[in-house]
């Protein structure tokens, strides 16, 4: 259990990643403090970190609760009750503005001013908004399609774990 809460939270670090890649610069086209939240005010950068935040949490309570009725099949549904709102608090409390004043410099390290402005224009344009507003949908459905080969995957590693831990050495 373990093992895939820590799957689920690489992802969801991958997930949040996958945008945030840069440094600061000393170059002279370095880009400001205010060019990058400008290109995370265009990108909705925050609620798409919510909102994936909210899918992931979703799924690996879902999973949570899998497990734990397996393993306590007498668990209340008061118990589980608890523990969603203890999940909730989570994610109702999560530094999301902390995170993305913590990337500025990385992205100011990534990209030049006019890479920045580019990135803004893009995704100012028709095609950058409908990109930032379908890649929700794109990711749920990415993780639906992926999760059963990723399932097969962790449960072959604990599997050959298991046996290599039961094995006479």
């Amino acid at each position: 259990m373990k093992l895939k809460s820590l799957l689920f939270a690489f992802l969801l670090a991958l997930s949040l990643c996958a945008g945030a890649q840069t440094t600061v610069s000393i170059a002279p086209d370095t880009a400001s403090k205010e060019d990058v939240k400008k290109l995370f005010d265009v990108m909705a950068s925050r609620e798409q970190m919510s909102r994936t935040m909210q899918q992931v949490f979703a799924q690996m309570r879902s999973l949570n609760r899998d497990e734990l009725k397996k393993k306590r099949p007498d668990i209340t549904q008061e118990e589980l009750a608890r523990m969603d709102r203890e999940s909730e608090d989570v994610i109702k409390n999560f530094p999301l503005d902390a995170m993305l004043s913590d990337m500025v410099p990385i992205y100011q390290r990534h990209f030049t001013k006019s890479e920045i402005d580019a990135l803004i224009a893009f995704y100012s344009s028709p095609p950058g908004q409908k990109f930032l507003h379908e890649m929700p949908a794109v990711t749920a459905e990415t993780m639906r399609a992926v999760y059963p080969r990723i399932q097969a995957e962790v449960d072959a590693a604990l599997k050959r774990a298991e046996e290599k831990a039961d094995s006479p050495k």
